[in-house]
C-alpha cells in the first residue's frame, strides 16, 4: 500500500483523531512555527506552547524567573507583561539562550494541540523546510496541518504545505496517496514562482518569497501592525537545519534527534 500524504488547510476541517498513527506537521508560517524555529536555533532549551495566557502564566510559576521567557501574542499584538512578542527575530541568544520559552499565540499553538494525537508532531516553517522533509522521508503516513488565521485559510501556510509536498514527492523516493488539498497545495507552490525556482533548480531569494507572502491574510495583519520585518524573517528558506519536535506527553518542543 502506498504511503499517505495529506494536507489539511484548517484545523476545523480535520478531526483530531485522524492524526492518530501517523506523523503530523504543523505549519504557522506567520508566525508561531517560524518563531519556534528561531528560538531553538538561538539556544532555547525548549518551547512550551500554551493555549491561553492564563495557562502560560500559571506554568511560568513552576520555574525560576531566570530560567524562562514568556512570549506570544493575541491578534498579532505582544501580550502585556510578557518579555517577548511573536516576532521571530526577537528570539536571540541573549534573550532565550539556555532558557525555556513559554509561548502562546492566536493560531499556531491551537493547531499544535489539535494535532497532538499523532504519534509524532513536527513544527514546520520555510526556515527549516529541508530539515523537516529529511525527518519525514521514511514516514508511512504524513498529515500536514495549516494553522490558518482566525479560522480562515491563509495562503502563507498553504504555500509551505505545497513546498513540503513537492519536496517529499521528488526527494523521498516514494509515491504517495494524496488528498485533494495536498495536490492543490503543491500546485499553488509551483505556480507561485518561476518553475526552476519553485523546484529548487534556481535560488529563490527571501525577498521574492516575502513579496508572495505579503499577499496572504496572515501577512496583511502583520503589515497593518507595522511588523513587515517578520515576513522577511519567515521567508529565509532552509536557514536552520533542525526540525522542532513536539513531545506529545510533556507538550514541550525541542529539536528532533535521530
Amino acid at each position: 500500500m502506498k504511503p499517505i500524504l495529506n494536507v489539511h488547510v484548517l484545523p476545523k476541517l480535520v478531526a483530531p483523531r485522524e492524526f492518530a498513527g501517523g506523523t503530523a506537521v504543523v505549519i504557522d508560517v506567520l508566525r508561531a512555527t517560524t518563531t519556534t524555529a528561531y528560538a531553538l536555533a538561538a539556544g532555547a532549551r525548549e518551547v512550551i506552547p500554551c493555549l491561553e495566557i492564563s495557562d502560560a502564566l500559571a506554568l511560568a510559576k513552576q520555574f525560576s524567573a531566570d530560567d524562562i521567557v514568556l512570549g506570544g501574542e493575541r491578534q498579532g499584538v505582544a501580550i502585556e507583561g510578557f518579555q517577548l512578542g511573536n516576532s521571530p527575530e526577537e528570539y536571540t541568544p541573549d534573550q532565550v539562550g539556555g532558557k525555556t520559552v513559554i509561548l502562546t499565540t492566536t493560531n499556531g499553538t491551537r493547531a499544535l494541540v489539535h494535532a497532538r494525537q499523532a504519534d509524532e508532531v513536527l513544527a514546520a516553517a520555510f526556515v527549516n523546510a529541508a530539515a523537516v522533509v529529511a525527518r519525514l522521508s521514511d514516514r508511512e503516513r504524513i498529515d500536514i496541518l495549516c494553522a490558518g488565521t482566525d479560522g480562515h485559510i491563509s495562503e502563507d501556510d498553504v504555500l509551505l504545505a505545497g513546498l513540503l509536498v513537492d519536496r517529499l514527492q521528488r526527494q523521498a523516493g516514494m509515491v504517495y496517496r494524496q488528498n485533494a488539498q495536498a495536490i492543490t497545495a503543491r500546485e499553488s507552490w509551483l505556480s507561485a514562482f518561476a518553475l526552476p525556482q519553485a523546484l529548487g533548480a534556481e535560488q529563490l531569494g527571501p525577498d521574492q518569497l516575502a513579496d508572495q507572502l505579503r499577499n496572504t491574510l496572515g501577512a496583511q495583519n502583520l503589515i497593518a501592525l507595522g511588523l513587515d520585518a517578520d515576513i522577511l524573517a519567515a521567508a529565509q528558506i532552509d536557514r536552520f537545519d533542525a526540525a522542532p519536535r513536539l513531545d506529545t506527553k510533556t507538550f514541550r518542543i525541542r529539536n528532533a534527534e535521530d
